[in-house]
């Protein structure tokens, strides 16, 4: 409820009830750590995900630099319902090696998420580079430019707006799936040739090599039904710890990371489901064993989450405070 540990103990206070800051930091952690198996779970869970929309943004822990990452993954069940699960990990870096913590260096659905070079190392996998952080850039850099100066990425904002309307007419049933591979191929084909145009700007220069990396992995949410032109889903679940951010900045210990990332995560995959956070870890509390929560975590088999490392051993440096 975005309560302080203070207010918690002056709101139970009008109750009758005595506890001590300190106490509420012990009752989170340990709900935490009732949670844990459930985030080995999670983990795994977007492992075996069909679609994953990633997205990463700065931390703080110690004082130190740090970076929290969240993962969305979704798949699409038997009966046609698709559920989503969130995984946050709050790490040392913003590489390769944070990433595939939770993905796995194998991952081979696929991924939407920005344009930071990291991703493109998940070879295996199929990806759907954010078109709305291309479509930012394109507009800062025509506001930017004079006339002619403003070609280069004037034809890529073409480009993107025209792949766009292509989608809207596939979902509302006025294009068929062959003009959409029409469409796509001469999208494709425009790519190629504005990659070819000879350029003098250095801001051009630098939009199509960036273009170039990028270019196989524009039109992926023309192919296939099931992913998103953007990468939404992350910069939506990645806000509330923004937010959250602008007031106190980040955790104070690992430890302390390891519960936000821990608790974060079954909470916002609770109400991804619609099911009651509070129910979710009050049945984990009372459970004399350690067990999963009551959500639906599809490619999770019997004790196979004890395969994944508990979030300490996950992208920490070398000595946490």
């Amino acid at each position: 409820m975005g309560v302080s540990e203070r207010k918690i103990c002056r709101l139970f206070a009008h109750f009758g009830l005595a506890i001590t800051p300190g106490g509420v930091v012990q009752a989170i952690a340990r709900a935490a750590r009732a949670a844990t198996p459930t985030y080995q779970a999670m983990v795994l869970a977007v492992r075996n995900a069909e679609v994953v929309t990633a997205d990463e943004t700065g931390w703080r822990v110690h004082g130190d630099s740090a970076w929290l990452w969240v993962f969305v993954g979704q798949r699409t069940l038997a009966d046609g319902t698709v559920v989503r699960f969130v995984v946050y990990l709050v790490a040392k870096g913003r590489g390769f090696p944070e990433a595939s913590a939770v993905l796995g260096a194998g991952f081979d659905q696929v991924i939407e998420r920005d344009g930071w070079a990291p991703y493109r190392k998940f070879v295996e996998a199929t990806h759907q580079t954010c078109t709305a952080h291309l479509l930012r850039r394109c507009v800062g850099m025509i506001d930017d430019a004079q006339g002619s100066d403003a070609e280069v990425p004037q034809a890529l904002k073409d480009i993107l707006k025209d792949s766009l309307v292509l989608r809207a007419g596939r979902d509302a049933g006025k294009v068929g799936a062959e003009a959409v591979a029409t469409g796509v191929a001469d999208l494709r084909r425009r790519v190629d040739d504005l990659l070819a145009t000879e350029v003098t700007r250095p801001a051009d220069a630098r939009l199509l090599k960036h273009l170039g990396k990028e270019s196989g992995h524009l039109f992926t949410f023309l192919e296939r039904p099931d992913v998103e032109a953007t990468n939404w889903k992350g910069e939506q679940a990645i806000r509330p710890a923004v937010v959250n951010r602008k007031s106190w900045g980040g955790n104070f210990t690992w430890a302390g990371a390891d519960t936000q990332e821990v608790l974060t995560s079954v909470l916002a995959t609770a109400r991804a489901q619609g099911k009651d956070p509070i129910s979710v870890l009050v049945s984990l509390l009372r459970s004399p064993t350690p067990r999963l929560a009551d959500l639906i975590l599809p490619g999770v088999g019997e004790g196979e989450w004890r395969q994944i490392p508990e979030p300490a051993h996950l992208a920490r440096p070398a000595r946490a405070p």
